[in-house]
C-alpha cells in the first residue's frame, strides 16, 4: 500500500448526520490498548467510540442526536480528548469552558477543571481546546484558548495554575496565541504546545518563563514549505521523539524527525484541499496506535484516516 493513501476507517466522507456511521466535524481522537478509536465528534456534540474494523461507532458520552447542553451527560462542541490505561475519557468541552472526567461505561462525566463558566481566574476557564495528562503525577493541562494559556490541575483541585502564558495573546517567548493543542512530554518534563495563530509549535519546559520553538515560524509568518506552517492545530509525538503535526491551513500532516525543525509531508497535499485518498480538508486531531500507524481526524471531510506507519 502507498503509504501517502489514506484508509478511511470512521465516518463517510463528505456526509454528516446521527446516524451511527456518520461524523460532523471530528475535532480530536484518542486510541487506547486494543486500537479503539474515540472520537469527538464536535459538531455533533458527542463522542463515538469505533471498534477497529467496524462500519459503526457508539456513542459513549453526550447524546446520539446530537442535541447540546451543560448537563454533566452533555456538551457544547467537544474539542480536545484522551484516554487513560482503564479507558476512562478526559473531555474537553468547549463552549463549556470546562474538562470532564468520564468513567468508561459512564453516563455522565464529571467537572475536573474549569467551573461550566467563561472566565479569566484559576479557578475558570475560556473555550477549551486541547488536554494532556501527566499519568505519573495525575496532572492534567488544559489548552485555555481565549485566555492564551495552559493551566494545570492536580487531581482533584478546585484551582489550576498558570504554566504558560497567561499574560495576554501575542509572539513574545513569554506569551502564547491561541494554543490548541498541547503534548506532555515527560522525559523533557516539558508541553509541547500548537501555538495556532502565531503558526509555530513550540516546547515551554515546565517552571521556565519562555518557550522555545521547534517549528514553524518565530514571527507568526504563515507559509507552505517544509518550514512553515499555516493555522496548525493537533500534534503528537511518537516514543523515539518525532513530532507530527496537523497543519490545518495547508491540509497536510507534517513529520519532523527528533529535533529537527525540518518536515516532511506524510499526508495530505501542501495547500490542496481534496476528499479522495490522498488528500485532507483541515485536518485537526491526530493519535498514533502501537504500530505507529497515524490516524487523522479530517475534519472538514468528516472522516478519520488512517495511514500506515510512516
Amino acid at each position: 500500500m502507498n503509504k501517502d493513501m489514506g484508509i478511511t476507517v470512521a465516518g463517510i466522507t463528505g456526509l454528516t448526520g446521527t446516524a451511527a456511521d456518520r461524523l460532523n466535524n471530528p475535532f480530536s481522537l484518542a486510541i487506547d490498548y486494543d486500537n479503539t478509536l474515540y472520537i469527538t465528534d464536535y459538531g455533533c456534540h458527542r463522542v463515538q467510540s469505533w471498534l477497529r474494523g467496524a462500519s459503526n461507532g457508539s456513542t459513549i458520552a453526550g447524546q446520539k442526536n446530537c442535541t447540546a447542553g451543560g448537563s454533566l451527560n452533555q456538551f457544547n462542541l467537544p474539542t480536545g480528548i484522551i484516554v487513560d490505561s482503564n479507558s476512562n475519557l478526559y473531555i474537553a468541552d468547549s463552549q463549556n469552558s470546562r474538562i470532564l472526567f468520564w468513567p468508561r461505561n459512564g453516563t455522565s462525566g464529571r467537572i475536573v477543571a474549569g467551573n461550566g463558566t467563561a472566565g479569566t481566574t484559576n479557578n475558570a476557564l475560556s473555550l477549551t481546546y486541547g488536554i494532556s495528562r501527566d499519568s505519573n503525577s495525575d496532572t492534567l493541562y488544559v489548552a485555555d484558548y481565549y485566555n492564551h494559556r495552559i493551566m494545570s490541575y492536580m487531581s482533584n483541585a478546585t484551582f489550576g495554575t498558570v504554566v504558560a502564558g497567561g499574560n495576554g495573546g501575542g509572539t513574545n517567548y513569554t506569551q502564547l496565541y491561541y494554543p490548541t493543542s498541547i503534548y506532555f512530554e515527560a522525559l523533557s518534563n516539558s508541553l509541547i504546545i500548537d501555538n495556532y495563530a502565531a503558526n509555530n509549535i513550540v516546547r515551554w519546559t515546565i517552571g521556565d518563563s519562555k518557550w522555545t520553538l521547534l517549528a514553524g515560524s518565530i514571527n507568526s509568518s504563515p507559509g507552505t514549505t517544509s518550514t512553515l506552517l499555516n493555522s496548525p492545530v493537533g500534534i503528537t509525538l511518537d516514543p523515539m521523539g518525532n513530532m507530527y503535526v496537523a497543519d490545518a491551513g495547508n491540509h497536510r500532516i507534517q513529520f519532523y524527525p527528533s529535533n529537527q525543525s525540518i518536515a516532511s509531508t506524510i499526508a495530505g497535499v501542501t495547500n490542496s484541499q481534496g476528499s479522495n485518498a490522498t488528500h485532507l480538508s483541515a485536518p485537526y486531531g491526530l493519535a498514533l496506535d502501537s504500530q505507529l500507524n497515524l490516524y487523522v481526524a479530517d475534519t472538514s471531510n468528516n472522516r478519520i484516516q488512517k495511514f500506515v506507519r510512516y
